[in-house]
């Protein structure tokens, strides 16, 4: 049978620390690690020379236009900026503009008010399950969150369009979004309490559906309130390079990202590495979405190798690429670089990390935090080296708001193309 445990090595003993103090001062370069590191971040004061210096940011093909830096600040709005970074190029190609920004608050309104009917529809969906079970538990932890994924940018592109930023610009709530959040999440689990109750008191489907078109009344009102409402027609007015004027009135939001974006969303595909399951089939994630009439998130999931191959291309024919990785591992934020060499925390503990993808995935050490584009690629020997990121942190992050992401740190951190 199995062995009991006897408890030996249970508690951690005076004994156990006095060897490791012991350890510790016996450490000859423990004194200058201590001096160097409690003064300043562990990226500054480990940060790998040789790293930087072999991966400068130039790069074999680029893209033709650098638009303005975007900034997304203290809000997590990163995958709509970068979606719209994306759509802008093309326009201001065909326009001759120097300058142009799609308005992330005007799409970010939608996607709360859809987020919310998302949630109730869950609700309604979970009316039988245990309150205190894993599904609801999950369902109520962060209703309306601001992150996202590609598909669900592309459900609210077809459903609600888009206007240039000056036509719907930033309040303190779409820069600030943690207070507007808090509160509409408040709500949103009265809700789910009211229509739980409701359904317990023997109400139908049709009547619970009744009640939640005035709970999205309120969620409507603290949107309009906190954001401003969204313009229903627009005048598009801008002058090219060339000095000439021009002029679009009474332009649907529809109508503008039609006619003037003219880029179709929905033949992009997602495709992810998840080395945890089987390459080359489709996924999704259950209650992952926002609008609640859309096809939902789908993935195909492909080798690492696939994935950069594509997303080389897409950058040599002249178009960016959206993506998604884990931001925070191993990032240079003086240098603007992400490479898995860049923090040299050996250097002063002595250890490295025997992790792979899958291994951080499975234990919950990554996952995808953040969404970029992709504008830029060295390519040696016909091999990518590294790839050069528009980020949406402002001109003053990084490398006057770009980023350089070796090929190796690609590999380990970047999850979504």
């Amino acid at each position: 049978g199995a062995s009991q445990d006897s408890g030996e090595g249970k508690q951690l003993t005076l004994t156990q620390l006095d060897d490791y103090n012991d350890e510790f001062v016996a450490g000859a370069k423990n004194q200058l690690a201590t001096l160097t590191i409690s003064r300043d971040s562990y990226s500054n004061a480990l940060e790998n020379r040789y790293s930087y210096l072999q991966h400068p940011p130039v790069f074999s093909h680029k893209l033709s236009i650098d638009p303005p830096i975007t900034n997304q600040k203290s809000s997590g709005r990163c995958w709509i900026f970068a979606c719209l970074n994306m759509l802008r190029l093309p326009m201001m190609q065909r326009y001759k503009l120097e300058e142009l920004e799609l308005s992330q608050p005007y799409l970010f309104f939608y996607d709360k008010l859809e987020k919310s009917n998302w949630f109730l529809e869950n609700v309604l969906a979970t009316l039988d399950e245990e309150l205190d079970g894993r599904v609801v538990q999950f369902l109520l932890t962060d209703p309306i969150n601001d992150g996202g994924q590609f598909d669900m940018i592309v459900a609210l592109l077809e459903k609600y369009g888009v206007v240039p930023k000056e036509a719907y610009p930033e309040t303190f709530h779409t820069s600030n979004s943690r207070e507007m959040d808090a509160l509409i999440t408040s709500k949103l689990r009265e809700f789910a309490k009211q229509l739980r109750q409701a359904h317990a008191a023997g109400a139908d489907v049709e009547a619970l559906r009744a009640r939640k078109r005035g709970m999205l009344g309120e969620v409507h009102r603290v949107l309009a309130v906190s954001l401003g409402r969204p313009p229903e027609k627009i005048t598009w007015a801008f002058r090219d390079k060339n000095k000439q004027f021009h002029e679009f009135r009474d332009v649907t939001p529809q109508d503008f990202y039609r006619t003037h974006v003219q880029v179709d969303c929905t033949r992009l595909v997602s495709l992810i590495n998840d080395p945890r399951n089987a390459y080359m089939r489709k996924y999704t994630v259950q209650y992952l979405g926002n609008v609640a009439e859309a096809a939902g998130v789908r993935y195909v999931n492909l080798p690492i190798a696939d994935m950069k191959e594509y997303a080389a291309a897409v950058i040599q024919s002249g178009r960016p690429v959206w993506f998604g990785c884990d931001v925070g591992k191993f990032r240079s934020n003086a240098r603007g670089l992400l490479d898995p060499q860049v923090i040299d925390y050996r250097a002063a503990f002595d250890f490295g990390f025997d992790t792979t993808k899958a291994d951080r995935l499975q234990y919950g050490e990554s996952a995808m935090t953040h969404a970029m584009l992709l504008t830029g690629v060295h390519i040696e020997d016909g091999k990518p080296v590294r790839w050069r990121v528009e980020n949406s942190w402002g001109d003053g992050s990084g490398n006057k708001g770009y980023l350089t992401l070796t090929d190796a740190w690609f590999s380990e951190f970047v999850y979504q193309v």
